[in-house]
């Protein structure tokens, strides 16, 4: 028997707040890929990685708060807390090879083809992966070409997010292309939801397995936020991550003299100031 599936059961404050949650999770990703392409490669790593994590985490926070308006008629949902929490390893990890790819080879057209496509086929699978941990007692159905699709937004989307963090234009861009990033975000989940069907099994008595969703709710949002906040901390007490530079010189600069460091050049000497007074030695 068809069930009748409703994915707005609280009306927009689930939307609304899963938005705000990819963007920050977005917004605060794209401040630390940027911040990453401005200092010299021992520390670039460590910036891709947070970076990486928290579009993960924003991504993965954005779904399940998405998914707490999910409902089907007359049958409780709950999940599997182990495939619930590796949709968020996943996310993670394949965010962070697209992001790496970029933030190493630059915004050329094969890295960012390759990237983007890494990272949206990662949202995608963290969607896919944190719907097989949904348990009820049905069997849930997708329609191929609306799963098709919302695959290939997320994918567009993310490329999208990668040419704009790698294009180093103040904190201005990235809250623009995180706000963007969020609603492609948002559209790929909902558009994937509007691909489902539920086949109820009979009656809905009895419980189908799995963590409930009130045991899983609170270790699934509380980490993935505080985390989150953490990375906030650290892009607000950053001047650099937050106001960005207005060209690649500096990075530029950094590089170079890092590369003539590691080749045993030593760094040129900054010529005296010649306006200033030199200051007698003992004083």
């Amino acid at each position: 028997m068809q069930g009748t599936v409703d994915g707005f059961s609280y009306g927009l404050v689930t939307p609304v707040v899963a938005y705000f949650m990819a963007c920050l999770g977005g917004a605060l990703g794209l401040r630390c890929t940027t911040r990453s392409l401005l200092v010299a490669s021992t520390w670039r790593a460590g910036w891709l990685a947070l970076g990486s994590a928290a579009i993960g985490s924003g991504i993965w926070t954005m779904h399940f708060i998405a998914m707490m308006g999910f409902s089907v008629e007359g049958m409780p949902i709950h999940y599997d807390k182990a495939l619930t929490f590796a949709s968020l390893g996943i996310a993670i990890v394949m965010v962070g090879v697209g992001v790496f790819i970029v933030g190493y080879k630059g915004a050329t057209g094969p890295a960012l083809f390759t990237g983007g496509t890494i990272t949206g086929l990662g949202v995608a699978s963290m969607h896919y992966l944190g719907m097989a941990g949904m348990r009820l007692h049905g069997t849930i159905e997708y329609n191929t070409f609306l799963v098709g699709a919302s695959v290939v937004v997320a994918m567009v989307a993310a490329t999208a997010a990668l040419w704009a963090a790698v294009q180093v234009r103040g904190i201005l861009w990235s809250i623009g292309a995180s706000l963007i990033m969020g609603l492609a975000v948002s559209g790929m989940h909902y558009m994937g939801m509007a691909a489902v069907s539920v086949q109820t099994h009979g009656s809905a008595t009895g419980s189908p397995g799995g963590e409930s969703a009130a045991g899983i709710l609170a270790p699934m949002m509380i980490g993935p936020l505080c985390f989150l906040l953490l990375a906030g901390v650290v892009v607000m007490f950053d001047p650099l991550m937050v106001m960005g530079r207005p060209d690649w010189r500096d990075a530029q600069e950094a590089a170079e003299l890092d590369g003539r460091s590691r080749a045993g050049v030593p760094r040129p000497r900054r010529a005296p100031d010649r306006q200033s007074p030199r200051t007698p030695q003992g004083w």
